[in-house]
Protein backbone atom coordinates (compact mmCIF):
# COMPACT_ATOMS: atom_id res chain seq x y z
CA UNK A 1 0.00 0.00 0.00
CA UNK A 2 0.96 3.45 -0.99
CA UNK A 3 0.78 6.78 1.09
CA UNK A 4 0.25 10.22 -0.12
CA UNK A 5 4.15 10.88 0.21
CA UNK A 6 4.96 7.44 -2.00
CA UNK A 7 6.45 5.52 0.56
CA UNK A 8 5.34 2.12 0.19
CA UNK A 9 4.10 0.54 3.18
CA UNK A 10 3.76 -3.66 4.16
CA UNK A 11 0.79 -4.74 6.36
CA UNK A 12 2.63 -7.56 7.14
CA UNK A 13 4.19 -9.44 10.22
CA UNK A 14 6.14 -12.23 8.77
CA UNK A 15 7.51 -13.10 12.26
CA UNK A 16 4.11 -13.24 13.97
CA UNK A 17 1.38 -14.30 11.44
CA UNK A 18 1.16 -17.80 10.60
CA UNK A 19 -1.82 -17.61 8.48
CA UNK A 20 -0.31 -20.50 5.92
CA UNK A 21 0.22 -22.56 8.48
CA UNK A 22 -3.46 -22.76 10.01
CA UNK A 23 -5.03 -22.64 5.47
CA UNK A 24 -2.48 -24.27 3.29
CA UNK A 25 -4.61 -23.33 0.54
CA UNK A 26 -3.11 -19.98 0.85
CA UNK A 27 -0.25 -20.82 -0.63
CA UNK A 28 -2.10 -20.91 -4.09
CA UNK A 29 -3.50 -18.22 -3.55
CA UNK A 30 -0.24 -16.46 -2.79
CA UNK A 31 1.20 -18.11 -5.86
CA UNK A 32 -0.86 -16.76 -8.34
CA UNK A 33 -1.01 -13.20 -7.03
CA UNK A 34 3.22 -13.40 -7.24
CA UNK A 35 2.72 -14.11 -10.39
CA UNK A 36 0.77 -11.15 -10.89
CA UNK A 37 3.34 -9.34 -10.42
CA UNK A 38 5.76 -7.19 -12.06
CA UNK A 39 8.95 -8.85 -12.86
CA UNK A 40 12.23 -7.60 -11.44
CA UNK A 41 14.02 -4.94 -12.92
CA UNK A 42 17.09 -6.58 -14.79
CA UNK A 43 19.28 -2.94 -14.09
CA UNK A 44 20.54 -2.35 -10.71
CA UNK A 45 19.20 0.60 -8.51
CA UNK A 46 20.15 3.99 -9.39
CA UNK A 47 21.94 3.81 -4.96
CA UNK A 48 24.12 1.17 -6.18
CA UNK A 49 27.34 2.22 -7.96
CA UNK A 50 28.39 1.28 -11.18
CA UNK A 51 29.94 -1.88 -11.95
CA UNK A 52 33.63 -1.66 -11.49
CA UNK A 53 35.29 -2.63 -15.35
CA UNK A 54 38.58 -4.79 -14.18
CA UNK A 55 41.34 -3.72 -15.94
CA UNK A 56 39.83 -1.09 -18.37
CA UNK A 57 43.00 0.36 -19.77
CA UNK A 58 45.18 -3.02 -20.10
CA UNK A 59 43.92 -5.15 -22.89
CA UNK A 60 46.26 -7.94 -22.27
CA UNK A 61 45.30 -8.39 -18.54
CA UNK A 62 41.33 -7.89 -19.35
CA UNK A 63 41.67 -11.00 -22.15
CA UNK A 64 43.54 -13.15 -19.82
CA UNK A 65 41.38 -12.67 -16.82
CA UNK A 66 38.17 -13.46 -19.49
CA UNK A 67 40.25 -16.32 -20.37
CA UNK A 68 40.30 -17.85 -16.75
CA UNK A 69 36.54 -17.01 -16.49
CA UNK A 70 35.73 -19.12 -19.67
CA UNK A 71 38.04 -21.74 -18.07
CA UNK A 72 40.00 -22.00 -20.99
CA UNK A 73 43.72 -23.44 -20.91
CA UNK A 74 46.72 -21.07 -21.28
CA UNK A 75 47.46 -21.19 -25.13
CA UNK A 76 51.29 -22.97 -25.38
CA UNK A 77 54.80 -20.78 -25.27
CA UNK A 78 55.88 -19.51 -28.58
CA UNK A 79 59.60 -20.79 -28.15
CA UNK A 80 60.03 -20.11 -32.19
CA UNK A 81 61.31 -16.11 -30.85
CA UNK A 82 64.15 -17.64 -28.63
CA UNK A 83 65.38 -19.92 -31.50
CA UNK A 84 68.55 -19.07 -33.78
CA UNK A 85 67.65 -20.71 -36.86
CA UNK A 86 70.86 -20.66 -39.37
CA UNK A 87 70.15 -19.36 -42.56
CA UNK A 88 69.72 -22.26 -45.11
CA UNK A 89 72.57 -22.71 -47.41
CA UNK A 90 73.34 -20.94 -49.81
CA UNK A 91 72.70 -17.77 -48.03
CA UNK A 92 73.30 -14.20 -48.76
CA UNK A 93 75.25 -11.68 -46.64
CA UNK A 94 71.31 -10.05 -46.03
CA UNK A 95 70.39 -13.48 -44.65
CA UNK A 96 73.37 -14.00 -42.39
CA UNK A 97 73.16 -10.34 -40.90
CA UNK A 98 69.49 -11.17 -40.05
CA UNK A 99 70.76 -13.99 -38.45
CA UNK A 100 73.88 -12.23 -36.87
CA UNK A 101 71.00 -9.34 -35.60
CA UNK A 102 68.81 -12.38 -34.11
CA UNK A 103 71.19 -13.72 -32.02
CA UNK A 104 72.36 -10.21 -30.61
CA UNK A 105 68.56 -9.58 -29.48
CA UNK A 106 68.48 -13.04 -27.81
CA UNK A 107 72.03 -12.69 -25.76
CA UNK A 108 70.51 -9.13 -25.08
CA UNK A 109 67.12 -10.82 -23.86
CA UNK A 110 69.02 -12.99 -21.44
CA UNK A 111 71.37 -10.08 -20.38
CA UNK A 112 68.00 -8.45 -19.40
CA UNK A 113 66.82 -11.52 -17.81
CA UNK A 114 70.07 -12.17 -15.38
CA UNK A 115 69.43 -8.34 -14.49
CA UNK A 116 65.88 -9.37 -13.61
CA UNK A 117 66.54 -11.99 -11.96
CA UNK A 118 69.70 -10.46 -9.84
CA UNK A 119 67.39 -7.66 -8.43
CA UNK A 120 64.61 -10.27 -7.84
CA UNK A 121 66.69 -11.62 -5.87
CA UNK A 122 68.35 -8.95 -3.87
CA UNK A 123 64.60 -7.30 -3.49
CA UNK A 124 61.75 -9.84 -4.23
CA UNK A 125 61.45 -11.26 -1.50
CA UNK A 126 60.77 -8.28 0.77
CA UNK A 127 58.77 -6.66 -1.29
CA UNK A 128 56.86 -10.19 -1.55
CA UNK A 129 56.09 -10.07 2.47
CA UNK A 130 55.13 -6.39 1.79
CA UNK A 131 52.43 -7.25 -0.43
CA UNK A 132 51.59 -9.88 1.31
CA UNK A 133 51.17 -8.35 4.93
CA UNK A 134 49.10 -5.85 2.67
CA UNK A 135 47.23 -8.77 1.31
CA UNK A 136 46.64 -10.44 4.95
CA UNK A 137 45.50 -6.73 6.11
CA UNK A 138 43.24 -6.12 3.27
CA UNK A 139 41.35 -9.71 4.10
CA UNK A 140 41.77 -8.50 7.87
CA UNK A 141 39.27 -5.97 7.19
CA UNK A 142 36.95 -7.34 5.35
CA UNK A 143 36.84 -10.54 6.98
CA UNK A 144 36.22 -8.07 10.11
CA UNK A 145 33.76 -5.42 8.05
CA UNK A 146 31.81 -8.79 6.83
CA UNK A 147 31.50 -9.60 10.89
CA UNK A 148 30.04 -6.10 11.35
CA UNK A 149 27.88 -6.76 9.14
CA UNK A 150 26.55 -10.18 10.07
CA UNK A 151 25.95 -9.28 13.43
CA UNK A 152 24.21 -6.01 12.09
CA UNK A 153 22.10 -8.05 10.07
CA UNK A 154 21.15 -10.65 13.10
CA UNK A 155 20.48 -7.37 15.59
CA UNK A 156 17.78 -6.24 12.89
CA UNK A 157 16.32 -9.12 12.03
CA UNK A 158 15.86 -9.99 15.93
CA UNK A 159 14.77 -6.38 16.77
CA UNK A 160 12.07 -6.85 13.67
CA UNK A 161 11.05 -10.19 15.35
CA UNK A 162 10.82 -8.83 18.92
CA UNK A 163 8.89 -5.60 17.52
CA UNK A 164 6.55 -8.09 15.33
CA UNK A 165 5.63 -10.49 18.39
CA UNK A 166 5.14 -6.99 20.62
CA UNK A 167 2.94 -5.44 17.91
CA UNK A 168 1.42 -9.12 16.41
CA UNK A 169 0.27 -9.57 20.64
CA UNK A 170 -1.85 -6.45 20.38
CA UNK A 171 -3.07 -6.68 17.73
CA UNK A 172 -4.60 -10.06 18.52
CA UNK A 173 -5.79 -8.54 22.06
CA UNK A 174 -7.44 -5.82 20.35
CA UNK A 175 -9.28 -8.30 17.64
CA UNK A 176 -10.33 -10.67 20.44
CA UNK A 177 -11.78 -7.23 21.94
CA UNK A 178 -13.59 -6.36 18.82
CA UNK A 179 -14.75 -9.83 18.26
CA UNK A 180 -16.07 -9.35 22.12
CA UNK A 181 -17.46 -5.98 21.36
CA UNK A 182 -18.98 -7.12 18.10
CA UNK A 183 -20.63 -10.26 19.91
CA UNK A 184 -21.68 -8.16 22.95
CA UNK A 185 -23.56 -5.29 20.13
CA UNK A 186 -25.33 -8.52 18.31
CA UNK A 187 -26.53 -9.86 21.81
CA UNK A 188 -27.72 -6.24 22.68
CA UNK A 189 -29.41 -6.08 18.93
CA UNK A 190 -30.69 -9.42 19.68
CA UNK A 191 -31.80 -8.73 23.36
CA UNK A 192 -33.70 -5.45 21.98
CA UNK A 193 -35.47 -7.55 18.81
CA UNK A 194 -36.71 -9.69 21.65
CA UNK A 195 -37.78 -6.63 23.89
CA UNK A 196 -39.44 -4.90 21.14
CA UNK A 197 -41.71 -8.41 20.30
CA UNK A 198 -42.30 -8.22 23.61
CA UNK A 199 -43.43 -4.93 24.09
CA UNK A 200 -45.73 -5.46 20.82
CA UNK A 201 -47.35 -8.55 22.23
CA UNK A 202 -48.25 -6.22 25.68
CA UNK A 203 -49.32 -3.80 23.75
CA UNK A 204 -51.57 -5.98 21.51
CA UNK A 205 -52.61 -8.33 24.16
CA UNK A 206 -53.66 -4.24 26.07
CA UNK A 207 -55.68 -3.47 22.99
CA UNK A 208 -57.47 -6.58 23.42
CA UNK A 209 -58.42 -5.96 26.98
CA UNK A 210 -59.79 -2.61 26.32
CA UNK A 211 -62.04 -3.98 23.58
CA UNK A 212 -63.57 -6.69 26.32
Amino acid sequence: MATADGFELFESLPYYDDDLQKYPHLDALVDKELSREPKAPQTLHPSLPALIELFGDSPLLKTELERVAANKTFPALDTLRYSLPAPAAPATAEEWQNAIDNARAQLQHQRIRQQNLALLQTYGSNAWRIQNYLLESTAQQTEKSLEELKELTVEVNRQRKNSQDQYGKQLTALETRWTELISSVLQIEMANVALDAEIERLNKKEADLAGL
